[in-house]
């Protein structure tokens, strides 16, 4: 049990990505449950942000489904989530900061690789000069030298951007438990994700993938420990919170692929 909620809180809130956590040339966040680049800049609120998704773009035969597990999600995030999260805001904000660092340049092969397989092949070098220069100069990756000595942003890939990019389209819209918004193209995306990331070759191949699972726990939960309220937001300022959280998880998407 404890391998499938962390499992599935590694990839909650992508809302942190879409709200809150900084568009990827300054940083990211990971994927987590009603818990990431675009290029634009946040919207002010919820609200804003709404009036320029196209509703109809989303495939959403699912939806009677997807609103339970939705409805699901909430409750674990405000009951559960949330209320650890604030608990570990008792911690030195620097500290946490230096342990979303770490996570991210763990992560560093997942965006390098993508970056290159959709031929972007500046993204992928500066990915892994970011890499050799935080591993090293940032203790490695504690710290992000690479970006406050040398201006070289972090630039956000996956794999479901890249079967993107060769033309798989997303499929339909899924809500997962504890998850959170997602389609078929990205879950599977996922699983090349996971593979790529050296978390999962330092804590998880051929060892007891509890302990993968746990970095992972920790990771989310450090990263919603720095959200501000992203989610709390969206549900003030949105009619229907789970048209927003589909549509601009929609749009988000197709920002990325086509940029």
């Amino acid at each position: 049990m404890a391998r499938i909620i962390a499992l599935l809180l590694a990839l909650m809130l992508p809302l942190a990505g879409l709200c809150d956590t900084p568009p990827p040339e300054d940083d990211a966040a990971p994927h987590s449950a009603d818990a990431t680049p675009a290029t634009a800049e946040p919207a002010d609120n919820a609200s804003d942000l709404f009036e320029d998704i196209d509703i109809a773009e989303v495939y959403d035969p699912l939806e009677p489904i997807n609103r339970g597990i939705f409805w699901f999600n909430d409750k674990m995030y405000f009951y559960v989530l949330k209320p650890v999260a604030r608990a570990l805001r008792y911690t030195p904000e620097p500290l946490r900061i230096s342990l979303k660092n770490f996570f991210l340049n763990l992560e560093a092969p997942v965006r390098m690789v993508n970056a290159a397989l959709q031929g972007k092949f500046a993204v992928a070098g500066n990915e892994l000069t970011r890499f050799a220069t935080n591993t090293t100069l940032g203790i490695g990756g504690l710290y992000d030298p690479a970006r406050e000595h040398f201006g070289i942003r972090l630039q956000d890939e996956d794999t479901g951007q890249t079967l993107g990019r060769y033309g798989v389209g997303p499929g339909p819209y899924l809500v997962l438990p504890l998850l959170g918004p997602s389609n078929l193209r990205d879950g599977i995306g996922t699983i090349g994700d996971s593979w790529l990331d050296l978390a999962w070759h330092i804590w998880g191949a051929g060892k007891n993938n509890y302990d993968y699972v746990g970095s992972r726990a920790v990771e989310t939960l450090n990263t919603l420990s720095l959200d501000k309220d992203t989610y709390e937001g969206i549900k003030r300022d949105s009619l229907d919170p789970y048209l927003f959280m589909r549509d601009a998880y929609g749009q988000y998407r197709r920002d990325q692929i086509r940029n």
